[in-house]
């Protein structure tokens, strides 16, 4: 009942449902994807991405629960590598 007054809502799509299920029609996620990443390329569409916190070790991981925790992160926080 408390979201119910905010007009919360989750809503949750699969990405991977084509290539898990082996649909004949797979290959349009593949072309999908690239038309957007190639927006994003050309700064047509700009992503959620509010800071690039670095490689993934321990010190950046709690940097990066610190930064959020904080309450003032808009957008997403990424670490990159594995």
């Amino acid at each position: 009942m408390p979201m119910k007054r905010k007009a919360f809502s989750l809503h949750w799509e699969f990405m991977f449902t084509l290539p898990v299920f082996q649909t004949e029609d797979m290959i349009k996620q593949h072309q999908l994807l690239q038309r957007v990443a190639g927006l994003i390329d050309q700064r047509i569409l700009k992503t959620t991405i509010s800071e690039e916190v670095g490689k993934i070790s321990a010190e950046n991981l709690r940097f990066a629960h610190q930064m959020i925790e904080s309450g003032k992160v808009k957008g997403k926080l990424v670490l990159i590598g594995f």
